[in-house]
Order: C-alpha cells, then sequence, then structure tokens
C-alpha cells in the first residue's frame, strides 16, 4: 500500500499582507494526498504541445491547454488522449498561465496581460483583452480562486530593483467583477522563511553556501512557473519549474509542505490543475523529450 505523504512540522510564519508573522499557528500533521514518486497515469502529449505552458481542468475527463509561443487553445481529451479542438485566439507570444471561470478560460502572458476567451468551446468564442499592469515581470502562474471570484497571478520577478526586493516573491490578485488588478499584493512570501521551513523539517532539498561566517542554506529560489488552489483544502500549491520543487501554502499564506519533485518524472513543470474529484495534473515541458501530463489521484484521508 502507497503510503501518504505526510511530516510533522512547526510554521515559521509565512509574511502575509501586513509584512508580520503569523505567530499563532497550530502544529497539525500535513498531508498533500498525493504519492508524488508514483503517478497514477502519464499523458505523452503530441508535438503541437511540446512547449505546454499551462492547462486548466475543465470537466472530469478534458483540458484546455496552451503553449508558450503560439496564441491558441487546446481542448485535450484525457480518455481519448488526443486534443479534440484547436484553435487561434491571439497573436503569437509568450503565453504562460491559464484558468477556467464559468464559461470563460482566462490566458496570461507573460508581460501581464489577461485575455478572456469567452464560450471558448464553441465557433462563436469572443476574445476580451485586459491590461492588468501587474508590477511583475515572467508572469507565468494562473488560478481560479472561486470562493472571492478572483484570479491570483504570480510573477517570477519583481519590477522594483532586485538589491531591494531580492528575498520577496509577491502573488497578486485579479478582481473579475471589476477586471481590475488589486494595488497590494495578496500573499508577500519572505525567501528566508521559506528557507528556514526547509531546514528546520530537514526537507531534501539542494543547498548552497551562506554568507561569509554563515552555515550552508537551502538553494531554493521559488520562481513560481504555476499555482493552483485545491478544490478541497483551498491550499495554494505552487510550482517552481526551474527547480523542480512543489510548494503548499495555506489559506493565510503560510508555507506547510515542501517537496522535491524527481527531473525524470517532472521534466520541466510548467502547469499545474485539479478535477474536481481532487486529483492533481501537473503538465510538463518536452525539451528534449515528449510534454507530459502527470496524473496523480487524490487519496482520500482514512
Amino acid at each position: 500500500m502507497e503510503a501518504l505523504i505526510s511530516f510533522l512540522f512547526f510554521f515559521p510564519g509565512m509574511l502575509l499582507n501586513s509584512g508580520q508573522p503569523d505567530k499563532n499557528i497550530a502544529k497539525p500533521v500535513i498531508t498533500i494526498n498525493y504519492n508524488l514518486s508514483n503517478p497514477d497515469k502519464i499523458y505523452v502529449l503530441p508535438n503541437a504541445l511540446k512547449e505546454i505552458s499551462g492547462l486548466t481542468a475543465l470537466d472530469a475527463s478534458s483540458v484546455a491547454c496552451i503553449q508558450d509561443e503560439k496564441g491558441i487553445l487546446y481542448i485535450y481529451d484525457l480518455l481519448e488522449e488526443r486534443i479534440k479542438i484547436q484553435y487561434n485566439f491571439y497573436a503569437s507570444g509568450d503565453y504562460e498561465g491559464i484558468a477556467k471561470v464559468d464559461k470563460t478560460v482566462y490566458v496570461l502572458r507573460s508581460d501581464g496581460t489577461l485575455f478572456g476567451i469567452t464560450n471558448f468551446e464553441t465557433a462563436n468564442f469572443t476574445v476580451s483583452t485586459y491590461l492588468t499592469g501587474i508590477p511583475g515581470k515572467d508572469n507565468e502562474g494562473l488560478c481560479f480562486d472561486p470562493k472571492v471570484n478572483r484570479l491570483l497571478i504570480a510573477p517570477k520577478f519583481a519590477s522594483v530593483k532586485e538589491s531591494e526586493n531580492k528575498d520577496k516573491r509577491y502573488i497578486f490578485s485579479f478582481d473579475l467583477k471589476s477586471k481590475k488588478l488589486s494595488g497590494v499584493p495578496l500573499y508577500v512570501f519572505d525567501l528566508s522563511v521559506i528557507r528556514d521551513f526547509a531546514m528546520d523539517n530537514k526537507i531534501k532539498v539542494p543547498m548552497k553556501n551562506g554568507k561569509k561566517g554563515h552555515k550552508n542554506i537551502p538553494d531554493i529560489e521559488f520562481r513560481p512557473s504555476a499555482i493552483g488552489i485545491h478544490p478541497f483544502t483551498n491550499k495554494l500549491f505552487v510550482l517552481s519549474g526551474m527547480e523542480h520543487i512543489l510548494f503548499v501554502f495555506n489559506t493565510n499564506g503560510n508555507i506547510e509542505y515542501i517537496e522535491k519533485l524527481d527531473p525524470g518524472l517532472f521534466i520541466q513543470p510548467e502547469g499545474i490543475t485539479f478535477l474536481r474529484n481532487g486529483d492533481m495534473l501537473i503538465s510538463n515541458e518536452g525539451q528534449d523529450k515528449k510534454a507530459t501530463i502527470v496524473r496523480f489521484n487524490y487519496i482520500k484521508n482514512r
């Protein structure tokens, strides 16, 4: 029987919008309910999706996908394992994130522009464009937060001077009613807190030399390539594709889980989504191999 991935830990306190650590945190046993070393299914994608950069679940048997070179929406059938629909929605560009909201699919371009494709599964689809003005660059993470009716956007880098902001990472919110980006970040993550968490819990990640006179520290940069909200727990899952690491945060933005991913299985993880039953799908760009979607069935607590 496959064991659940779990461990005990103490929260060091992830920085929130106020910039102050949350000190009133319990010490539960955490499980993410997936065995990331043993996928339940691997979908080998066609060449058209070799550069797959994001996916979002449409229903129990299909996902919408994008790739980072062309403005094409692909509907991929998980049962038949083929692309059943594809069409151009915009000119070529660096498209990185995708999220479904009712009858609209939103696509994130790396410059922060959002494209809303309404009636996306019909010949009568329409496309709306939103200039978010997000203060970040290389924007790759996008997901829908249904409880607050908003999109979450995660840039890899802040637009301010790196020397002033090198240890901070941000997630912003885009209100779907006003179609405007919030003026302040929804979450402010402190890289030192994430590294401390990895050290305190003896998580196996690469290490690097600390500053002169200091011990080695985890070699974690936390550059989000994909984000997703779990349908049952509402926890935030964040992939750092360049590092092959999965991070999980609670609804207050506190770090709860870190796991180094097997690069042989996760070639270049660039997309994450969840089916309604909790199954998790992670898409991987092909690089010098075939692109894949790796599926992990949700393991219910017993």
